[in-house]
């Protein structure tokens, strides 16, 4: 069982089901289901693409992102990995052990002192590489921060901006595009100059699978230039926030056309799980348990997310609405919680006049926000409007929830295939 405090939670047949249905998406997210579709002792079969293992002297791997440890154990099950880098979030503890696998924990969402270190023992790694030789690179989301080669400014000033995208309500392509144009690695830039063979596996956590947006397109391309980059710090109006070095950074690249990061992919990049797979396993089991079933996903800002939401909430029996997908949220307090508290929140606001309901929504990754949870699960019991509207002004969703024991609890997952909800009438 995932959720770790799944009996305490249940306190209800429908807040039961709630949690079971969630649990069948994080599940669906666990690598050691997804890796298994794809490779064999044999081959890596991708669709129509087939690359044969026993045509490569040695193989290794290149792991980076919250799954990355998970990603490794799955693949090196079936296949003997050589030996390999594994870069995952501090706090995270790596589910493989053993001498082949260097392991590095860095930090997340803000790049570290670790990340950077990381960053540079992976380019050492890949100089030794020949040809003849392959490397299996193992992409999850999070790895723009656990991988990190800051170009011509410091780590604080990457730091700093990290900060500020993370507060301006940005979306993850934006924040990335910013990030490519600062960096040594993202944008494919890792595996430019690579002497051997390359496979990317990646878990998707954008909108779209947009793999030069997972990681940063760290093995990829950049499809987004410096031009781009600066029209979003104007955008949010960081301008005059932004560090003079930064700036500068982005200016002179706009002015020197030789400094935009590649167009054309190196190696071979392939998504092998999505936020799709966590909904159609979650469909499933709710459909298993009688309730009628509607699914969608939201992107972009909260308030639009939660009125897209309360469209599709339908109040006849047994009806069951799955939703996934990732929201941004403008951080305004100084509280405790995330986009998944947030939300669960703002729902349970809205919906108060409605009949008894029960509303959940968690990362799979574990980690919502700031805070220690997952995510929230509550039935829409009245509570006034104005000591949840102070919550919310104050970003305290998590708080809100320890006091209504609401609060799920997973820890870290090991996976991350952005958020999942379920809303059960």
């Amino acid at each position: 069982m995932i959720i770790q405090n799944f009996n305490e939670l249940a306190t209800s047949d429908k807040k039961k089901d709630c949690l079971e249905i969630l649990e069948a998406g994080l599940q669906a997210a666990n690598p050691e289901n997804i890796i298994p579709k794809y490779v064999t002792p044999n081959e890596i079969k991708i669709g129509d693409k087939s690359i044969k293992i026993g045509k490569y002297s040695n193989i290794y791997s290149i792991a980076f992102g919250k799954a990355g440890d998970s990603m490794t154990r799955a693949l090196n099950a079936i296949i003997s990995i050589k030996s390999g880098i594994i870069v995952i979030p501090k706090g995270s503890k790596s589910r493989i052990k053993g001498k082949k696998f260097q392991i590095f924990n860095s930090r997340h969402p803000k790049p570290d002192k670790t990340s950077v270190k990381a960053a540079k023992e992976v380019m050492k790694f890949l100089q030794n590489k020949r040809s003849g030789e392959l490397v299996i690179f193992l992409v999850s989301g999070g790895g723009s921060s656990l991988l990190a080669m800051p170009n011509e400014i410091t780590l604080d000033d990457k730091i700093y901006v990290t900060n500020l995208l993370l507060k301006s309500g940005a979306t993850i392509q934006e924040f990335n595009c910013i990030r490519k144009h600062l960096s040594k690695i993202k944008g494919g830039r890792l595996v430019e100059n690579m002497k051997c063979h390359g496979v990317s596996l990646v878990m998707s956590d954008v909108e779209g699978d947009d793999l030069s947006s997972i990681a940063s397109g760290t093995t990829y391309l950049d499809d987004t230039t410096f031009a781009d980059a600066l029209n979003i710090i104007e955008k949010y109006k960081l301008k005059r926030k932004m560090p003079l070095e930064v700036l500068q950074v982005l200016e002179r690249g706009l002015n020197e056309k030789s400094s935009e990061i590649s167009k054309k992919p190196k190696i071979e990049n392939y998504i092998i799980a999505n936020n799709s797979d966590c909904l159609k396993a979650m469909q499933k089991i709710a459909e298993k348990m009688g309730y009628k079933v509607t699914t969608m996903q939201i992107f972009g800002d909260i308030k639009v997310a939660v009125t897209k939401i309360l469209e599709n909430i339908l109040e006849n029996q047994k009806t069951c609405l799955i939703f996934g997908g990732e929201t941004t949220v403008r951080v305004l307090g100084k509280g405790i919680g995330g986009r998944n508290q947030e939300l669960v929140l703002r729902i349970l606001k809205n919906t108060q006049k409605l009949k008894k309901i029960v509303i959940a929504s968690i990362g799979t990754d574990g980690i919502d926000g700031n805070s220690v949870f997952a995510g929230a699960i509550i039935e829409n019991i009245r509570i006034d409007s104005s000591v949840m509207k102070e919550f919310l002004i104050n970003s305290d969703s998590g708080r809100f929830f320890q006091k209504q024991k609401g609060n799920i609890v997973t820890n870290f997952t090991h996976t991350n295939l952005m958020d999942i909800g379920v809303i059960l009438s």
